[in-house]
């Protein structure tokens, strides 16, 4: 996610140069074109084309940051119940449970990380790893979900608590709501990573942004003269902008520098869970370059 106060002009330039550039060579060809060969610019409603688009362009627009926000949202939660569930282990599990808070904690940790890696399409393996030892992770890893996988560990691990005469029924229905919780976000997380925008939302925009560039050169160059590829490029870029940032916006968890920055999250849920058990945290996460992953 893109942090810095004011946009990047290397950013902005890498992002619309090739549109921009074909754009441009068009517009140059049809002013060129009017003034070498005898034709008259047809009369087009551009005005008119150009509303109708700008509301579509924003309705589509809309529907991708609500998307975004929504991850959004459903990562706050994510957080937020990580703090409960790890309070919750802390104080209800007698001192002779020690081991099982860490367990805990760490299953957790390497939990979020590995719905992180999962809504990336990134390798799994490795981050758990990290947290939890290959007889601990081994169950979980086998599995097709393996965040799932890492959740029910942590279900059961409770269970055996409860068994044990560690916690009562009680406790243990507060500790499986907050699972529940936890849960439902990914189950959230999972429905906007692998629903996409309907198709109409996505070829037909595409294809109305491309035909009124196409025609806005043909039906200013009566107007501007010598400056339509300046003017047209210029409205052409403002409309491709639109058609970008719906493109950006409508998948959080594609790893790009518009996305959610999951890694920090991921690395905030990490402090504050070692830190409720007394352990060493890492340092938050920093933005690089103006952006933060």
């Amino acid at each position: 996610m893109i942090v810095s106060s004011t946009p990047r002009l290397r950013q902005i330039i890498s992002e619309v140069w090739k549109p921009l550039t074909i754009l441009f060579v068009w517009d140059v060809a049809v002013t060129v074109t009017y003034y070498v060969l005898p034709f008259k610019a047809p009369s087009l409603p551009l005005t008119l084309f150009g509303s109708v688009l700008a509301l579509f362009l924003g309705f589509r627009s809309n529907s991708a940051y609500e998307r975004w926000w929504e991850g959004r949202s459903l990562w706050g939660l994510m957080i937020n119940a990580s703090r409960n569930l790890s309070r919750e282990a802390r104080n209800f599990l007698p001192a002779e449970a020690l081991d099982l808070k860490r367990t805990i904690v760490l299953r957790q940790i390497a939990y979020v990380n590995a719905l992180r890696c999962q809504l990336r399409r990134q390798p799994v393996d490795d981050e758990v790893l990290r947290y939890l030892s290959h007889g601990e992770a081994t169950p979980s890893l086998a599995r097709t979900n393996i965040a799932n996988g890492l959740l029910d560990g942590t279900g059961r691990r409770i269970d055996d608590a409860r068994r044990q005469g560690w916690i009562d029924t009680i406790q243990q229905t507060q500790m499986e709501s907050v699972l529940v919780d936890i849960a439902n976000s990914q189950g959230g997380m999972e429905r906007l990573k692998n629903t996409p925008l309907p198709n109409q939302y996505r070829f037909l925009p595409s294809l109305f942004v491309h035909i009124f560039c196409v025609l806005l050169p043909i039906g200013l160059v009566e107007t501007l003269g010598f400056a339509t590829p300046l003017g047209s490029t210029l409205a052409g870029l403002m409309f491709l902008a639109v058609l970008a940032i719906g493109d950006d916006l409508v998948d959080p968890f594609a790893n790009t520098v518009h996305d959610l920055p999951l890694s920090a999250m991921c690395r905030t849920i990490e402090i504050d869970l070692l830190q409720s058990i007394g352990d060493e945290a890492p340092p938050p996460l920093k933005p690089v370059k103006g952006i933060l992953w």
